[in-house]
């Protein structure tokens, strides 16, 4: 799923289960990386949480890059009940970041 300023909002912070939102950028040769493993655990995962990407490098998101205080890429948050309650910054393996997002769940 796209994320913009204008589905923030809907999609994350007022979403029924948590949302793990990918701060990344088409150039970001890590974020590339984690791109498939993303859309594998959004797979496995499906139901227990929601994986959505949204673009830093687009205009119309950086108000939400700055609210979030995105400094490196990729970087991962993961919203609960419309707040951050972990962040995840830099590429890991999928196993680990898989272990990760079931601990908070």
């Amino acid at each position: 799923m796209e994320l913009t300023g204008e589905n923030f909002e809907q999609e994350v912070l007022k979403s029924d289960i948590p949302v793990l939102v990918d701060f990344w950028a088409p150039w970001c040769g890590p974020c590339q990386m984690m791109a498939p493993i993303l859309d594998e655990l959004a797979i496995e995962l499906s139901g227990k949480i929601k994986i959505a990407k949204l673009d830093v490098e687009s205009s119309a998101n950086q108000d939400l890059a700055m609210r979030y205080a995105i400094m490196s890429i990729p970087n991962m948050k993961l919203f609960k009940n419309g707040n951050m309650i972990k962040d995840f910054v830099g590429a890991r393996p999928k196993e680990t970041l898989k272990q990760e997002l079931e601990a908070v769940l």
